[in-house]
């Protein structure tokens, strides 16, 4: 409520300017007179005011033949890092407020976050209002409108709560360690729910789903690094600070059922051929000083910081658009476009252009950080619009005196959500999906438009209306819309109501092939021993297809069927092993599919007249050994993301170090002298170990000046909270933040400086100059 209160107060104060002028030249006499005056006219007659900003865009450029606009901005919005659409196509975003306000980076730990719903009162297409929907959270950081309600991430939670009247109820706990530990760059995110009715995660390994009132959470791959997306087949993508788009070749989890294997050739592939970017300036970037990141005119030449990717599906812009990539890199003010490229076996992702961007900038302040598809067809852009988006653990002094020479740490209280539209084809009005029939969201699912596909199977699964069963299975024979036919399987599914007999007439060889993989994942929930003689059949019809991609499924999903006839499956995992004995990914899918029968299929292969295939006898040989010692893959072990040795080591420092040495480590006068440009931080891990172990006592040199100070620093050897890898991450914190070009330290190098003590319980700067690294 304060905070929608605040909000009222600003916008306010942005109409009635006059007013304002006129009741602050009454100075103190009528203050009270004015206070009760003003807090009447804004909290009680509620006038409703359509002035929306004016944000220019004349320092932007974009693609012809598309328009770029701000459709939301300050003061409505701050710092937005993620959005999504609510049901009646209202926009919802999250604010993270508190994410690097300033150049020390303090403040991140207050409770400032919001997620916020905006509107469009007058129906211009451009907020003219906002509302806060939750407030006081700390660094929040996803949200997704499903189960009609709200899912959304406060590190390390992650909170479900029903909507009434645009206000949270019924808030359930649905994973308190999703996004426990880690640094803020690099903690889960995301939240998609996808075609198969789970929602997942970037920088995750777990997904998630609602299911007869209860949520359940399952182990999955673990992807990217901000932001994920996926295309009409299924398959997800995501990225790095360094690489542009990445992605899985298979649909999710279809090749990690076995536990004990960790698959390579099939997930986690960079689909980029170079990381080429184009800004239109010199932009500041972390590390710039190093060889091959900026070229002879300081501009940027490969990414650094890419995230929040999106598969456009919207339909709307024309056939060479559909399944494009579009890339975000806020460190060079612009967005990029990839064209896909499918074969049965791998995607690419190929630059549209060389020496261009689909939109670039030359406003500093433009940090898109995220894009989404919206329900009228056309790209949304999340731009943070913030000066500093480098974390203070991984900031560089480089980066640090670049933006505080341009001024960048004043690029605060901003942001913007930007529409991007076509000028040939007019956007689709945007329906109150939410209110539609039963009928309605079926015929929806035939969309165009993957916003209003997903949102239609999304809401007929959470309604699961008996009603829809008979419009899907009918759906089901539009051979040609195999998009449509998919989804219509899957939202079968979510309501329980798919049936194996529903699954042998999609079964068919004529289908499409998308159509016939996503039939035959599906049909591994209804493997028994009854089936086996259709299955085999099936098996056998599809083969003669003679389609790598459906041969690679047939791998895939033979995982619940093997334990009903072991020698027949065995039989068609053999075959398929000698026709693609040279392609890794087939050789992994099959011991996906093993899981445990490893032993048994590798005897079985022995007696069987097997073609050179030492790439699947070496990894049955790996998976078996990795049995034998209880080592599963690391997404079935994993609780956490962790947390990374700078980050650790920041949290330390801050708390301790900083009291005396200042968050930026400048010193304090009287007190502690710099650690910036200090010959022990910058020169020696080992004595910088050994100070931080056993303690330092004056007067002492630093940077060729004196400081004679009374105090003694206190060593950390003898304190129990401090372990060797504590002070490990101390010092791999202080050797960014204050660069060197001293050795890294290990732990075990901590444990035996531990052991090398000084002469009278603490070094003095005689003895420190007596040691050699």
């Amino acid at each position: 409520m304060f905070a929608d209160n605040l909000r009222n107060i600003k916008l306010m104060i942005h109409s009635f300017p006059m007013s304002i002028s006129f009741l602050l030249s009454l100075r103190f006499r009528l203050l009270p007179i004015c206070f009760l005056t003003f807090s009447l006219l804004i909290f009680s007659c509620n006038p409703k005011s359509y002035e929306e900003p004016n944000v220019s865009l004349e320092n932007y450029q974009i693609e012809e033949g598309f328009n770029l606009k701000v459709i939301a901005s300050e003061p409505f919005l701050e710092a937005p890092v993620a959005m999504d659409f609510d049901n009646s196509g209202r926009m919802w975003v999250v604010e993270l407020k508190g994410y690097m306000p300033n150049l020390e980076g303090t403040g991140d730990h207050l409770p400032s976050g919001s997620i916020t719903i905006l509107e469009d009162l007058d129906n211009d297409g451009v907020t003219d209002h906002s509302k806060v929907f939750l407030d006081s959270l700390v660094l929040p950081r996803a949200i997704a409108h499903v189960y009609d309600g709200l899912l959304y991430a406060v590190p390390p939670n992650l909170w479900f709560v029903d909507i009434k009247d645009d206000k949270p109820v019924n808030r359930i706990l649905v994973d308190s360690l999703y996004s426990e530990g880690g640094n803020v760059e690099h903690q889960p995110n995301g939240l998609m729910m996808h075609t198969d009715n789970w929602i997942y995660s970037a920088k995750s390994n777990y997904r998630y789903q609602r299911k007869n009132g209860k949520w359940l959470k399952e182990s999955t791959t673990l992807r990217g690094q901000w932001g994920i997306t996926k295309d009409n087949f299924g398959r997800l993508y995501y990225n790095n600070n360094s690489t542009q788009l990445i992605g899985d070749y298979v649909l999710p989890n279809t090749i990690i059922q076995n536990e004990y294997f960790k698959p390579k050739a099939a997930v986690n592939h960079s689909l980029t051929p170079n990381q080429r970017v184009y800004p239109l300036h010199p932009t500041s970037v972390n590390r710039g000083y190093q060889k091959g990141i900026l070229d002879k005119d300081s501009i940027l030449i490969n990414v650094t910081s890419a995230c929040g990717p999106l598969i456009y599906r919207g339909g709307l812009f024309g056939k060479e658009y559909d399944e494009n990539a579009f890339v975000p890199v806020p460190e060079g003010n612009l967005i990029k476009r990839l064209k896909l490229s499918f074969d049965s076996l791998q995607t690419k992702a190929t630059p549209i252009w060389e020496n261009k961007e689909f939109i670039a900038s030359t406003d500093e302040g433009f940090r898109p950080v995220n894009m989404f598809n919206g329900p009228d067809g056309n790209m949304y852009i999340v731009d943070m619009h913030r000066g500093i988006i480098q974390d203070k653990a991984f900031l560089t002094p480089y980066l640090h005196d670049h933006m505080a020479a341009k001024k960048l740490d004043t690029i605060v209280g901003m942001g913007r959500i930007l529409k991007v539209t076509s000028k040939k084809n007019p956007a689709n009005k945007i329906k109150a999906i939410g209110k539609l029939t039963i009928p309605e969201l079926v015929d929806l699912l035939k969309s165009n438009n993957g916003w209003l596909r997903d949102r239609a199977q999304q809401l007929l699964v959470y309604k699961n209306k008996k009603d829809a069963i008979p419009l899907l299975k009918k759906l089901l024979e539009d051979k040609e819309n195999s998009i449509a036919q998919i989804h219509a399987m899957y939202t079968l599914a979510g309501i329980d109501a798919l049936e194996f007999d529903t699954l042998k007439s999609m079964l068919n060889v004529e289908s499409e092939n998308s159509v016939l993989i996503h039939a035959l994942v599906l049909l591994e929930n209804f493997a028994n021993g009854d089936r086996v003689d259709y299955m085999i059949n099936i098996i056998n019809e599809l083969r003669l297809k003679n389609d790598s991609e459906i041969d690679l499924y047939l791998a895939l999903t033979m995982d619940k069927w093997i334990a009903f006839d072991e020698d027949r499956f065995f039989s068609v995992l053999f075959e398929l092993t000698n026709k693609y004995q040279d392609k890794a990914i087939y050789q992994e899918a099959i011991v996906s599919s093993l899981d445990n029968m490893e032993q048994k299929f590798l005897e079985f292969l022995q007696t069987s007249k097997i073609k050179d295939s030492t790439v699947l006898v070496q990894l049955l040989e790996n998976t078996i050994q990795n049995i034998n010692i209880d080592k599963k893959n690391a997404i079935y072990t994993s609780t956490s993301v962790g947390t990374d040795s700078r980050t650790a080591g920041y949290k330390i420092f801050r708390n301790y170090c900083a009291t005396c040495h200042g968050v930026d480590g400048e010193g304090i006068d009287g007190l502690a002298p710099p650690l910036k440009n200090s010959e022990y931080v910058t020169e020696s891990s080992k004595k910088l170990a050994l100070i931080i172990l056993h303690g330092l006592a004056g007067p002492i040199h630093v940077n060729g000046k004196l400081y004679e100070l009374n105090n003694t620093m206190p060593g950390l050897a003898n304190n129990r909270d401090f372990t060797d890898k504590d002070i490990r991450n101390i010092i791999s914190y202080m050797n960014n933040a204050f660069p060197s070009t001293s050795k890294r330290i290990k732990v075990e190098d901590i444990k035996e400086l531990r052991e090398q003590k000084p002469e009278n319980g603490v070094f003095s700067e005689e003895e420190l100059l007596k040691i050699k690294d």
